[in-house]
């Protein structure tokens, strides 16, 4: 690809950031402008994106919630089981009630359990604790009336008549599939759902949603069943869990509630904007007393990782916090880091008296492994800050992982920039207005 087909790129990539990065309300002069947000369905497809930025619950304001699990009748294996199963049960009823980005966490204190939700913008938390706290409800349904308009008919098998439910694999297909295991009292109950739904789906409901809906082949006998299909290892996974959800013998008591006020975050965010335009002024009005013209043309990368970077916090999204905006803050100062490198390097060159063009391109050749090296042992510091696989030996803090993912993506961003963007503009630059030497 050309230089100039690079600038085009670049101008494009720009313009379309700048869409997104734009606020959703905003005066030009004495006109105000109004967007709507991103959305887009095309047959099965539907993409939605708000224009807004997602906010935390220290910056939006919110309710947190303390819940005690009572697991004192488990054994060690039925807990951890019955723990997971609340996380999934707890986590889909605040999806539904509709809040942003919550934090949902289990943690152990002096030999108690707990469960830790956090809903920004919730500013009804008697509603929010009714609906998280109920207890899960897992029913078995049959399809009744005619095929013109069939009606779920709720049965007597619900959760409390299942024992368990585990991920195994098909002995014909070797898929993953869900093994359900019954009570006594269950595997009558089911064997009677199934003699009278043979060649018939049988929805399992969990909270008002259908969870799975297997069709029965034939009468069950023997308080055990297994659910097969075209399942990944994941979906398997999630589906026992969701089942042993609605069975959970692990009731929840709200032990602590705290709400945070909306006027924390915008105090938080007034100051954190004003460190953030001045830390940048700052790291610009540098890169022009250091480097001249060269100078220049790191700062409309730094402008550019800027609108880039509040771009992909929309696309993501990605929910700010307090140690989200240090996070970006700092990756401000890095995203000049490898243009300094490389105006260094360009400098030795031109020292050795090479032409300016050869010095360009030897000096981003000799930063590149510098710039690499560097930036690869930060992003694997962002990883295991963001521990986005919840080993349980690594910290799970919600703000820590924003902090991890707002630096690793202004890592990647400042990479981007520095070495695509600016380097496009000092070959444009140094090849068609001819430099002058910035060798002091």
């Amino acid at each position: 690809m050309s230089n100039f087909n690079r600038f085009l790129l670049i101008i494009f990539i720009s313009v379309l950031a700048l869409f997104f990065a734009l606020p959703k309300s905003f005066k030009i002069g004495d006109q105000e402008i109004n967007r709507n947000d991103i959305n887009i369905s095309f047959g099965n497809f539907a993409f939605f994106r708000s224009l807004d930025l997602k906010l935390g619950l220290d910056l939006q304001g919110g309710t947190h919630l303390l819940f005690d699990v009572d697991t004192s009748g488990l054994s060690e294996a039925e807990r951890e089981s019955a723990l997971a199963s609340l996380k999934e049960v707890v986590s889909r009823r605040v999806n539904l009630y509709g809040v942003s980005e919550p934090n949902i966490q289990l943690a152990s204190f002096e030999g108690k359990n707990r469960i830790i939700v956090e809903l920004p913008g919730v500013d009804n938390p008697d509603e929010a604790i009714a609906l998280v706290g109920r207890t899960a409800q897992l029913t078995f349904f049959e399809l009744g009336g005619d095929e013109a308009s069939p009606s779920a008919i709720p049965t007597d098998l619900t959760g409390s008549d299942v024992k368990s439910a585990q991920v195994v694999f098909d002995n014909v297909s070797a898929k993953p599939a869900v093994s359900i295991e019954f009570t006594t009292e269950g595997a009558v109950k089911f064997e009677e759902v199934t003699e009278r739904n043979i060649g018939k789906a049988v929805p399992i409901v969990l909270d008002d949603q259908i969870i799975s809906a297997p069709v029965v082949q034939d009468k069950i006998s023997g308080g055990s069943a297994q659910i097969s299909g075209d399942f990944t290892i994941d979906e398997a996974d999630n589906l026992a869990i969701q089942i042993n959800g609605g069975a959970l013998p692990a009731p929840m008591s709200l032990v602590e509630q705290s709400t945070i006020g909306p006027s924390l975050g915008k105090e938080s965010i007034d100051k954190s904007v004003q460190a953030g335009v001045f830390g940048i002024v700052i790291v610009a009005v540098f890169m022009i007393l250091m480097y001249g013209k060269l100078g220049v043309v790191a700062d409309v990368g730094l402008l550019l990782f800027t609108i880039y970077t509040l771009a992909l916090y929309k696309l993501i999204p990605v929910v700010l916090t307090l140690p989200g905006i240090a996070g970006f803050l700092l990756s401000v100062g890095m995203a000049v880091d490898s243009n300094i490198l490389i105006f260094e390097r360009f400098r030795e060159e031109i020292r050795d008296g090479v032409s300016r063009e050869f010095a360009l391109e030897r000096g981003f050749g000799r930063a590149w492994d510098s710039i690499r090296d560097a930036n690869i042992a930060t992003l694997v510091t962002a990883f295991v800050l963001a521990n986005p696989f919840n080993w349980s030996f690594l910290h799970t803090s919600g703000p820590v992982r924003g902090f991890a993912v707002t630096l690793a993506l202004g890592i990647m961003i400042s990479l981007f920039t520095g070495v695509f963007v600016s380097r496009t503009l000092l070959r444009l630059t140094v090849k068609d207005k001819k430099l002058k030497n910035e060798q002091k």
